[in-house]
């Protein structure tokens, strides 16, 4: 397993009279090269679950229970040690990527930043490295040169995912990717994210509202709900023979 999560929780504002349990008790795994879901309304509990994972909780917040990365244990390891992991072994595209860019930057500029801070890449090995990952997730070299505004829904979210892809990261947490974006948008974001897991051999966590989007592209599906995994299996599985009404209903307001 590249990932395991045990017995998680997490809670915020925990020094005040009235703490807020986000997340109760989660735990599973991620196998390595798997496309995953994690599944779960506004207010489930799922991106507190992925922040918990980069260690990017606010400092009101409280956690306990056991994150394994590759058997490292790294719930609570000192933020220097954290900052190492991120971006460089655990790469997070962020909900409402569309609009994360800094308006007045380059794509190019967005990306130069990323590979100097991490990698140390300057001038003419940064620029090479640019048109890699552009054409990675098949734009063209002269996005570089484009501003965010220049770009579409689409191609604004393949440079988030050129972002993410930067420092070639193990494993991939993909926060509602298909936000805002059209049917045949969404569908080749998620064809390309799939093509990349398989030729990077990455792991992708998907984090969505969306169950049948995330049961077209992912192998195994955890359900959320009010803090709680409630519900876990294949596509096939929870689809055919959903054990929890809170499942049935994600499936019945999609169809």
């Amino acid at each position: 397993m590249i990932l395991e999560i045990k017995d998680l929780n997490v809670t915020y504002n925990s020094k005040s009279d009235n703490p807020n349990a986000a997340v109760r008790g989660v735990s599973f795994a991620l196998e390595e090269n798997s496309f995953s879901g994690l599944i779960g309304e506004s207010g489930s509990g799922k991106s507190t679950v992925i922040m918990t994972l980069l260690g990017l909780l606010p400092r009101d917040s409280a956690a306990s229970g056991e994150i394994l990365y590759k058997g490292r244990s790294i719930l609570g390891i000192p933020e220097d040690k954290m900052a190492s992991l991120r971006q460089r072994e655990i790469a997070l595209i962020p909900q409402g990527a569309l609009n994360s860019f800094t308006p007045v930057m380059t794509i190019g500029r967005h990306l130069r930043e990323v590979l100097e801070l991490h990698l140390g890449l300057k001038g003419e090995a940064a620029e090479r490295r640019i048109t890699e990952l552009l054409a990675e997730v098949e734009l063209p070299p002269e996005i570089a040169a484009r501003y965010p505004h220049e770009l579409s829904g689409g191609q604004k979210q393949r440079a988030a995912i050129a972002i993410a892809l930067s420092c070639e990261p193990k494993l991939i947490l993909a926060d509602e990717p298909t936000t805002a974006l059209d049917v045949i948008t969404q569908a080749a974001i998620l064809r390309l994210l799939e093509r990349l897991r398989r030729e990077k051999n990455l792991t992708i966590l998907l984090v969505t509202h969306d169950l049948p989007l995330a049961a077209s592209v992912c192998g195994e599906l955890f359900v959320m709900k009010d803090g709680k995994l409630i519900e876990s299996g294949t596509p096939r599985q929870l689809i055919d023979s959903p054990r929890e009404a809170h499942t049935r209903a994600l499936i019945a307001a999609m169809l």
